[in-house]
């Protein structure tokens, strides 16, 4: 690895909380049958946001993946009292531990994070706006009181710790819901807990431009987050494979990174380095699309994500934008689309890269809009034109 790459430190600042066991019933097994489980979590982004905070109550674990939060079964973690956390604070890397447990040595398949219902205190789950400090009461839906379900694949060996780590995707959690208000509709995953990925700098200076970081494949964003002060950031945590890196800002052209590979659980891939940060030289003029994408049946606790894709010329697609649709009245708007053609390198492990312009499809300053929603068939506006004017009623209505 580069000697001048430096990893931002992990911070496993919070106290390991007392476990409460759960679920199951009957006799505790043997010690030699049992395990450690340790639960920590992390997040991506979120888009204009000073702080988005959640209070934990509850991670539960289950060896089947199709048990009921009422079924048998259940290993659980208890937070008491729930423990707020402002996610926006668990970026590039950054870790908050949840607790331990012990729990029979197994196969696990299911993993449930629950949080504290509004009701009582109006901010345990809540926003606060950029440029703002009073917190905004998150509309929660009555499936955080019984978990939020995560689809997970791990084993527990006796006489071993297994630590576990959930990504809390902000800005995919976080819907507009008409008049002011905000819901949540938690977006979360579980990820791997060997701290491997790709890292790099960009300018110092540009830290205040609203960079955002991603790594896609096949323009489905995998992980994202924006650097620290010092223009560092990490993209970490990721299966192994080979990801596009995209950078986009509010005032430049959009720059990929194509075909990163991560071929290493342990170890960090740099594409930049702090003695050649990115320095973002292409400038463009930004343009927006915006109208409604409404679902029929309608949803009272699901609403459309919008992206907008390019095409690079002999590369890969990529997500330049994303935002979801309110959840009353479907309204969208993809704001801060760079108008001047994206800055393209190919993958090298001889730093620093040489970007040049590209060619996209389609064309420079348009883009392909994509409206999908969990449940519903995607649909797509191939070639949206901002060439001339913002776009205006670029609308979908998803059916399953």
């Amino acid at each position: 690895m580069n000697s001048k790459v430096s990893l931002l430190p992990l911070a496993l600042t919070s106290l390991l909380l007392a476990a409460c066991g759960g679920g199951g019933g009957g006799d505790t097994p043997p010690t030699q049958t049992m395990g450690t489980l340790g639960v920590s979590i992390t997040d991506a982004p979120a888009c204009g946001f000073d702080a988005v905070n959640v209070t934990v109550n509850k991670v539960r674990v289950n060896t089947s993946a199709t048990a009921s939060d009422t079924d048998s079964g259940w290993t659980d973690i208890t937070l008491s009292p729930g423990k707020k956390i402002n996610l926006l604070n668990l970026t590039n890397g950054t870790l908050d531990a949840l607790g331990q447990t012990s729990l029979a040595a197994g196969r696990y398949n299911q993993v449930r994070l629950v949080l504290d219902p509004n009701t009582g205190n109006a901010t345990a789950n809540s926003v606060v706006l950029s440029g703002t400090t009073a917190e905004i009461s998150l509309d929660t839906p009555s499936a955080v009181q019984s978990g939020i379900k995560m689809n997970a694949d791990f084993t527990v060996e006796a006489g071993q710790r297994y630590d576990l780590v959930m990504d809390f995707d902000a800005c995919k959690s976080i819907v507009t819901k008409g008049n002011g208000k905000y819901a949540l509709k938690p977006v979360v995953k579980v990820i791997p807990t060997a701290l491997n990925g790709i890292s790099g700098f960009v300018g110092a200076p540009l830290v205040s431009d609203g960079v955002t970081v991603s790594a896609q494949q096949n323009g489905a964003v995998v992980a994202a987050t924006v650097p620290s002060s010092t223009g560092e950031f990490v993209l970490p945590r990721l299966p192994l494979g080979n990801y596009d890196v995209v950078i986009t800002s509010n005032t430049h052209a959009a720059y990929v990174v194509g075909g990163v590979p991560v071929t290493s659980t342990t170890g960090m891939v740099p594409i930049s380095t702090t003695g050649a940060p990115f320095t973002l030289a292409n400038t463009s003029l930004m343009g927006s699309i915006s109208g409604t994408a409404t679902l029929t049946p309608a949803s009272a606790t699901e609403s459309a994500l919008l992206s907008a894709k390019q095409a690079i010329t002999g590369g890969p697609t990529v997500t330049l934008r994303y935002t979801n649709a309110d959840l009353s009245t479907g309204a969208y708007s993809i704001t801060k689309l760079p108008l001047a053609a994206p800055q393209y390198a190919a993958y090298s492990a001889t730093l620093p890269l040489t970007f040049a312009s590209a060619g996209t499809i389609p064309a420079t300053g348009m883009y392909k809009v994509d409206a999908s929603a969990t449940g519903y068939t995607t649909l797509s506006n191939a070639a949206v034109d901002l060439n001339v004017a913002n776009a205006v009623n670029v609308n979908f209505n998803l059916v399953p």
